[in-house]
């Protein structure tokens, strides 16, 4: 069976996520996205360089737990496809791009955060694994997961 890929955006959430609706009357997530750029010099060190903004939105499910789990400044990574739709400004028709997320996640390389394990609804049990917990210890069905940072 063939891998199936998507494209992929991360970055960090710029502005105050907005709940809005759709016509249907789904649940619809907006927020303004900022990139990070670099530019790598000769000594091999980097430059930090002005962040590029953008639109993101996402649907239903993954817009309300967006909106319960997100706010202005986390760092996330998101799963989806661009989208290009004609806005008019100025009088004038022009191309508008935003992406649609469709998985969303906060990015574990920037972000601390607990993990909770428990039997979700409609999931089967799992077995929890904690590596690393020493034999005489006790599984712990959350634990706080310290990624690593710049």
């Amino acid at each position: 069976m063939a891998l199936h890929t998507q494209q992929s955006i991360s970055g960090f959430i710029a502005t105050d996520p907005q709940r809005t609706t759709t016509e249907n009357g789904d649940a619809r997530l907006y927020v303004r996205i900022g990139q990070p750029h670099f530019r790598r010099n000769d000594d091999g060190s980097f430059t930090e360089l002005e962040p590029s903004f953008h639109d993101m939105v996402a649907y239903r499910a993954t817009a309300e737990r967006a909106l319960a789990r997100f706010a202005k400044g986390d760092s996330f990574i998101a799963e989806g496809y661009t989208r290009t739709f004609p806005v008019e400004r100025d009088g004038q028709v022009v191309e508008a791009e935003e992406f649609v997320a469709k998985k969303l996640g906060h990015d574990l390389a920037r972000t601390n955060y607990d993990v909770d394990r428990g039997r979700r609804a409609g999931a089967p049990a799992r077995e929890s694994i904690d590596h690393g917990a020493p034999a005489n210890e006790p599984v712990r069905q959350s634990r706080v997961v310290r990624a690593l940072g710049f």
